[in-house]
């Protein structure tokens, strides 16, 4: 069949530019948000005039034959088809004749790719969203499982002071919850409707965009036809979204790989996600959270793809749109992937209870503890974190921990010590005394845990 834009042209598109043009390999997967939309298109086209009943009919009849024959795998795609749209119409024509014709209508593909793109996106952050809940949900149960648990807690990776484990948990849900915002945030800048902008100057014929946008369920349509098709902000700020949340997901990833190690001890993930060595039988590696790790980037670099794309375009639609779809695809499925088998992962890490809280207990992570003891007995608390400096090096210096320290060893740094200076060193007494909003003791963590489940059921 000849080209349906080849009324001008007097020579045969090269093969070597049908290749390289095509962007029908990727971009086949739009084809459902295709059909449902030139379905919404034809139902207008009747409503305004363009089609009898009985066009409208046929169309719609083959539109969804169509459909069925690509779901099946039976749908013959051809190269020289170019894109899924022009191959979505050539079978429409082919299989309605005259009616089939008509479909383009007051339509460009400028517009109609806006469109696709839209709505395959729509789909996809209400999937992600949905599987972020799943990953939210799977945390939220661990951090009530280990709600005794104690850990240290890090600065430059050095023992800092103790934390619940549970903390620490939900310190992740903080962020997979702003992540979620910001993803409800870029919907509404995705749920515009540009059908109708046509090429970019707007449609030429009386078309009926709001009835159209009903029927897509289009709570707003664009503004301006230029920027209409022109437009992929929301590409790449749903590709920052997602850059966001993996890079949340890599530093949990990360945790994980050098909790795992035996330098650390402090978890084992399960066999069932774990993998082992071609080599050393002993070898048992977190190779899920490496790949999530190493993802991530993948991610980042899709989004400077697009950003590359986008940075010298001339207004309005220019070819190297057509460069968008490949790096959204990656990223949608990689996220969408990374996500489920995190959720999944979560479930079967086994936290390594004594190792983490004797851990905790080590560094002299009470130092500033017996500072704030001393601030309550009244000293500057630069004069109190000098005296505890020193009695930490001179615990260094004699090889001694805080425990082994007596009430009389204490008193040679400053006479305010007194016996009730042991009972604020041990790991729970540390955590339980950062009890205001945000802080890591246990009433206070259960507090949050019960707030999330409140807020779960509104």
């Amino acid at each position: 069949m000849k080209k349906l834009w080849g009324g001008r042209f007097r020579k045969k598109t090269d093969r070597m530019v049908e290749e390289f043009t095509a962007s029908l390999p990727f971009d086949r997967r739009l084809y459902r948000y295709d059909i449902e939309g030139s379905m919404a298109h034809c139902r207008m086209l009747k409503k305004q005039g363009f089609l009898s009943a009985r066009e409208e009919k046929k169309i719609l009849s083959a539109l969804g034959a169509i459909r069925r024959r690509i779901e099946s795998g039976k749908f013959a795609f051809d190269l020289a088809d170019e894109d899924i749209h022009l191959a979505v119409e050539k079978a429409l024509i082919r299989k309605a004749g005259p009616a089939g014709e008509k479909i383009h209508t007051g339509r460009s593909r400028n517009d109609q790719v806006a469109l696709d793109v839209r709505l395959y996106l729509r789909d996809e952050v209400g999937e992600v969203l949905r599987i972020i809940g799943e990953l939210q949900s799977a945390i939220l149960l661990k951090a009530k499982a280990e709600i005794d648990t104690v850990m240290p807690g890090y600065t430059h990776l050095q023992r800092a002071q103790p934390v619940l484990l549970s903390h620490y948990l939900l310190a992740y849900r903080e962020m997979f919850d702003r992540d979620e915002a910001r993803l409800r945030g870029c919907l509404e800048r995705i749920n515009v409707m540009p059908l109708g902008s046509a090429a970019l100057a707007g449609a030429g014929l009386p078309l009926d965009r709001n009835y159209v946008a009903r029927l897509l369920r289009f709570p707003r349509l664009s503004e301006n036809s230029m920027d209409a098709v022109s437009d992929r902000d929301f590409v790449a700020e749903f590709i920052f979204d997602a850059g966001l949340l993996m890079m949340h997901m890599s530093r949990l990833c990360e945790d994980l790989v050098l909790w795992a190690s035996g330098e650390f001890g402090f978890v084992e993930i399960s066999d069932a996600f774990t993998t082992g060595s071609s080599i050393m039988p002993q070898k048992k590696n977190p190779d899920v959270a490496e790949l999530i790790r190493g993802k991530t980037g993948r991610v980042y670099g899709n989004l400077v793809s697009v950003l590359t794309v986008l940075k010298g375009l001339p207004m309005t639609y220019n070819r190297d749109l057509q460069e968008d779809k490949e790096p959204l695809f990656d990223t949608v499925d990689t996220v969408k992937a990374s996500l489920a088998v995190l959720a999944a992962m979560i479930g079967h890490v086994n936290f390594r209870r004594a190792r983490m809280k004797e851990a905790a207990a080590g560094g002299f992570s009470t130092a500033t503890d017996i500072a704030d003891y001393l601030v309550r007995k009244g000293v500057p608390f630069r004069r109190a974190h000098a005296v505890t400096g020193k009695i930490v090096a001179d615990c260094l210096k004699k090889g001694r921990r805080f425990s082994d320290l007596s009430l009389a060893d204490f008193r040679k740094f400053h006479p305010g010590f007194g016996k009730d200076i042991f009972r604020v060193m041990s790991v729970e007494s540390s955590v339980n005394a950062r009890r205001g909003p945000g802080g890591t003791a246990k009433k206070r963590v259960v507090k949050r845990i019960r707030d999330i489940e409140s807020e779960k059921k509104k």
